[in-house]
């Protein structure tokens, strides 16, 4: 598997070879020794989720309080979708800015969003499913959401009339939630990464 930095510090894009014949194909979607080498740790898994959506369903921008935050390693299990990740952490240089993946299930690619970042995503078909490998267990108390059309990320969604969940379409604008004093500080998040460092 290959591992590539996005544009965004703390966010990764991993291909894995795909060996295919005529029975089908296999991937070796992780590796904990080339995913330590690059990241700096290994992946703790805590929860796996798991979701179907249909096509034009946007999810997200979600993340959690760091420490301890909550890692993320997706992938797609079914059908197309568009990954976005969204730097939410107040002091970051990448503040506010995003970047998008295509994950599918022909290439299989994953991308790997760490504690403090934002997370969404669009499903290009109907049936999407993806997996997401998380960090830490979900907690209702420590989770938040951004509108996903605030106009302030001018997040390109591809899709004029996504179909969102109440949740996230009733969820406030990033200005609202720095206000608040509720997005990540980078150097906060910086440190608990390098707490989890081999």
């Amino acid at each position: 598997m290959k591992i590539r930095a996005l544009s965004i510090e703390g966010a990764y894009e991993i291909t894995p070879v795909v060996l295919g014949d005529p029975r089908g194909n296999f991937a070796e979607l992780y590796k904990e020794d080339v995913f330590t080498a690059e990241i700096g740790h290994p992946l703790r898994i805590a929860q796996i989720n798991t979701s179907t959506s249909a096509r034009d369903v946007v999810r997200g921008v979600h993340w959690a309080d760091v420490p301890p935050g909550q890692a993320k390693y997706v992938t797609c299990q079914r059908g197309a979708l568009v990954d976005f990740v969204i730097d939410l952490r107040v002091g970051s240089p990448t503040f506010g800015q995003w970047e998008s993946v295509l994950l599918d299930a022909v290439e299989k690619k994953a991308v790997y969003i760490s504690e403090g970042l934002g997370h969404g995503f669009r499903a290009l078909q109907d049936d999407t499913s993806i997996h997401y490998l998380c960090s830490t267990p979900y907690n209702p108390q420590r989770e938040y959401v951004i509108h996903p059309l605030d106009p302030q990320l001018n997040i390109d969604w591809g899709v004029a009339d996504p179909v969102l969940s109440a949740r996230d379409g009733n969820a406030p604008s990033l200005a609202n939630v720095k206000a608040d004093g509720r997005l990540p500080d980078y150097k906060a998040c910086l440190a608990f990464r390098d707490s989890l460092k081999v």
